[in-house]
């Protein structure tokens, strides 16, 4: 048994094929690498479990749990991960998000569980699952800000054909590291987005499962990250798929889907905007120590957030 190294995290850059069952096996696997690390707390890529495009997404979706809900004690996660995205479990859940908080509470670990398709009421969302070391779900986020996106000479590809927007935002509580923000890829384009979640909820870390293409990666994904960073005065977290190409599927000339090539590069960010841990584009797990004075510190030294002109501007919930 390995022990949590104080605010040690782990962001898992994980290959993602067309075979749902290959994709939680390696989801388990690098989660184990991430408890063996001594990491408190794991975060997975966006779309994990399945191919990033619309045509996949219906297919792939699974019911997924929502906030309180937790696996019974005699649950067990034995017998063979199935390629149908209709089988489920526990509560009518599917295997993925089941995957999740039994691994959570196997290895006594927060899971930021990257994103799923979900089914919920005939609709499919692009969702988050937050499982705390008990196995509990203690929060779930739906993509706000949907993918849609014309790039000329570059890349097209609209997450709306398929997938229904969340209305909320999500945040969460972790022992030493304090509150955590989360969004999905694309919500961290939106600064008002992230400022509701460090100015109104006080969130200390943003963390954010993306998948950023070759034609958004290279020009905006380190400056996003640093700018949300600076923005909030807080440790933002990205994890995003590793890359893969055409001639590394299991069965090239059968791919059933369009493939998306992700940029990768999954990245720590600190408040003062430095990048403090990262990788490249292949499989990696990115591990480092937040150190969570840094944010009071930066809020302390710029006090930015005890400077707003609310006689000209103001943050509201929406909510």
């Amino acid at each position: 048994m390995v022990n949590q190294i104080g605010n040690r995290v782990a962001l898992l850059q994980v290959p993602v094929t067309e075979s749902k069952s290959t994709n939680l096996k390696t989801a388990s696997d690098y989660v184990q690498k991430a408890h063996d690390a001594g990491a408190k707390l794991t975060v997975l890529p966006e779309i994990w479990n399945s191919p990033y495009a619309t045509s996949a997404f219906g297919d792939y979706a699974e019911v997924l749990p929502n906030v309180g809900d937790k696996l019974k004690e005699d649950s067990s996660n034995e017998g063979e991960m199935s390629e149908s995205s209709n089988d489920s479990t526990e509560g009518g859940w599917g295997e993925s998000p089941r995957l999740l908080m039994t691994l959570a509470k196997q290895y006594n670990m927060y899971i930021v569980g990257g994103s799923i398709p979900e089914i919920c009421d005939k609709k499919i969302y692009n969702t988050c699952l937050i499982i705390n070391p008990s196995g509990e779900v203690v929060g779930k986020h739906r993509k706000v800000h949907l993918f849609d996106i014309d790039v000329p000479g570059g890349i097209c590809f609209k997450e709306s054909d398929t997938l229904t927007a969340g209305d909320g935002v999500t945040h969460f509580e972790v022992d030493g590291l304090g509150k955590i923000g989360v969004g999905i890829c694309y919500d961290i384009r939106f600064p008002e987005f992230a400022m509701l979640l460090t100015q109104h909820y006080d969130c200390k870390i943003l963390i954010y499962p993306g998948a950023f293409n070759l034609t958004t990666g290279p020009a905006h994904w380190e400056l996003l990250q640093r700018a949300r960073a600076v923005d909030g005065q807080c440790y933002v977290l990205t994890a995003s798929p590793a890359r893969t190409s055409p001639s590394n599927d299991d069965d090239e000339t059968d791919s059933k889907y369009p493939h998306y090539s992700a940029w990768g590069h999954s990245t720590v960010v600190s408040p003062w905007g430095e990048v403090v841990a990262t990788c490249d584009e292949k499989p990696a797990m990115v591990v480092t120590d937040l150190d969570m004075t840094k944010v009071d510190e930066m809020r302390m030294a710029i006090p930015t957030m005890k400077q707003k002109r609310n006689d000209l501007y103001r943050l509201v919930d929406g909510k």
